[in-house]
């Protein structure tokens, strides 16, 4: 597989469980969300495979929560977000941040953003 890092313009990478899609309106992510990393040039590859081997191992230790992984290169940044399927858990969403801070070694003021499907699908919708 190529690494994100050896992409270049605009790219997407997905990765779900078997029977998942990688979309809103999927039957397992419809009331859930994802955590959103934004980084650097340069640390997505690295990010990505830790990413792919801790979701593989089942360190994140929620179960049947984690519905897949995005990596997305931009042109001044890459993306990482990992999706579950419960935004409401507010228990389980705290242990997959923990998870992916320790997994990918982010440094302690890395901006972590969780966002619903919901609140996802609104922002299309009304162009916001």
């Amino acid at each position: 597989m190529v690494r994100p890092g050896d992409l270049t313009g605009h790219s997407d990478f997905h990765l779900f469980k078997e029977g998942i899609k990688p979309m809103w309106e999927d039957d397992a992510n419809k009331n859930g969300g994802k955590w959103i990393i934004r980084l650097r040039k340069g640390l997505a590859s690295r990010c990505w495979e830790n990413l792919i081997l801790a979701m593989l191992g089942e360190q994140f230790m929620v179960g049947e929560e984690i519905c897949g992984a995005v990596v997305s290169v931009r042109f001044q940044e890459d993306i990482i977000s990992i999706w579950n399927k419960t935004a409401s858990d507010q228990a389980t969403t705290a242990r997959i941040r923990d998870t992916l801070r320790r997994v990918l070694n982010l440094p302690p003021n890395t901006i972590m953003e969780y966002k619903t499907h919901t609140d996802s699908i609104k922002y299309v919708q009304w162009g916001a």
